[in-house]
């Protein structure tokens, strides 16, 4: 996988693109007009609605910003039309430790991480030595805690 590239899932892409709207087209023109209304206020510089409208207003742009970037850089990658043996991006993985404790992970974007879901970066450690993996392959996994040892035991493209 080249690493320059935003890989992300339909999913993904779908709520970077929620977030833009909603910043471009709810937040941001609602923030132009307080800013306007402080400005017309008179003094901006203890105007404190004026001072924290503008620093609102930058954040939004550099978010606006990265979001745009984030979206034109990428690269779409649908699980469902994946079929494939080995993990790859957008696998649903499930492996096993050696105490039989199941686990399982989807690998997706870096925008769409979420570990609590069990999504991970395909940046991540744990993804990294997933990738182009088989089912019943013995992975060593370094964790900060030690390096563990999983059996991969499905994976799933859904």
């Amino acid at each position: 996988m080249d690493s320059t590239k935003n890989y992300i899932t339909p999913e993904g892409l779908a709520k970077l693109k929620a977030e833009y709207h909603a910043l471009m087209h709810d937040e941001r023109p609602k923030l132009v007009e307080v800013v306007a209304w402080a400005a017309s206020n008179g003094d901006r510089s203890e105007n404190a609605d004026y001072q924290y409208g503008k620093r609102r207003l930058r954040e939004i742009d550099r978010r606006v910003h990265f979001l745009t970037k984030r979206i034109e850089d990428a690269e779409v990658v649908d699980p469902k039309a994946m079929k494939a043996a080995t993990v790859l991006f957008s696998a649903t993985v499930t492996i096993t430790n050696e105490d039989g404790e199941e686990f399982v992970y989807q690998i997706v974007g870096e925008d769409e991480f979420d570990p609590k879901m069990g999504r991970i970066s395909w940046k991540s450690p744990v993804a990294k030595a997933l990738l182009g993996k088989k089912v019943g392959d013995e992975v060593r996994l370094v964790k900060p805690a030690g390096e563990e040892f999983v059996t991969i035991e499905q994976i799933e493209y859904k």
